[in-house]
């Protein structure tokens, strides 16, 4: 059942590692190309859309990190495992306290300082995505 877990939890993370990096690099630079007078249906938009594709793999994401960090009996597992999750409750918060907020912003219309502060505080998720899947990718080959 751990190996599912971990399989499960690998799949997720690195789900969202992709999409991350997309959202990074792609994604939210071209806010700033979006026409100023549409630009706030444009945010309403991709804040719904956007919760339908991350919502769901976050969730189990969570529930299985939290899951390997009870299941697993060897202590460097164990250890990793925990890391990992610690990596995931930054993103959490970040998401939370930093983007969300931002996003709130951006609703209202186009802000280039909302803007660049969103740009910027996603690579704290950015890292920490990229870090947990390499932890878990880890994991895995143990």
């Amino acid at each position: 059942m751990q190996r599912a877990i971990l399989v499960i939890n690998f799949a997720a993370t690195w789900y969202m590692v992709g999409l991350i990096w997309f959202v990074q690099v792609v994604h939210y630079p071209l806010f700033a190309m979006v026409a100023r007078d549409t630009f706030a249906k444009f945010e309403e938009a991709h804040s719904s859309l956007t919760t339908l594709v991350v919502g769901p793999p976050m969730l189990i994401e969570l529930a299985s990190a939290v899951l390997l960090v009870v299941l697993l009996s060897v202590s460097k597992q164990r250890l990793l495992a925990t890391v990992a999750l610690g990596l995931l409750i930054v993103i959490w918060l970040s998401t939370a306290f930093l983007q969300v907020p931002l996003h709130g912003k951006l609703g209202a219309g186009f802000d280039p300082t909302s803007h660049t502060a969103l740009v910027t505080t996603n690579w704290i998720r950015t890292v920490c995505w990229s870090l947990r899947g390499l932890l878990v990718g880890y994991l895995l080959l143990l």
